[in-house]
This record gives structure tokens, C-alpha cells and sequence, in this order.
């Protein structure tokens, strides 16, 4: 049960990611077509910030995959 936890939540993350930067691409390829956003370079750093949460997710999940789960900072 916990490793199809793990998969279908890292699944979910991919899958923001890669949607997340196909706007991105559809975006610098055809951003003429796209007239509900007038801010491009909004609209784009809106995805490459999802991108960015995405790929955190994929990377904090993938600790607890491999067994070095994350416990909070470490003491200095």
C-alpha cells in the first residue's frame, strides 16, 4: 500500500510538471494564438513556478522511496 501511495502521488507530480511545461512551450512557440494572456512572461513564470513545485514534490517523494525520508533541519 505505501509504495502505490508513493507511485500514484509522484505520477500526480509528473504530471503537473509535464503540463506545466508544455505551456511553457506552447507558449515561446505560439504565443500569438494565445489571447487570454497578455503577459506572457507572467503567464510563463506562473508555469515554470509550478514546474518548480512539481519537481520539489517528485524530489521529497523520491527520499521516502529510497529510505532517507526527510526529518525536519538538521541541528548546526
Amino acid at each position: 500500500m505505501r509504495d502505490q501511495l508513493l507511485k500514484a502521488a509522484k505520477m500526480h507530480a509528473e504530471g503537473e510538471y509535464e503540463r506545466a511545461k508544455t505551456n511553457v512551450m506552447v507558449y515561446l512557440n505560439q504565443s500569438v494564438g494565445i489571447g487570454e494572456h497578455s503577459d506572457i512572461v507572467e503567464a510563463i513564470q506562473k508555469e515554470l513556478d509550478t514546474m518548480a513545485q512539481a519537481n520539489d514534490r517528485i524530489e521529497m517523494i523520491e527520499t521516502f522511496e529510497d529510505g532517507t525520508a526527510y526529518n525536519g533541519p538538521r541541528a548546526v
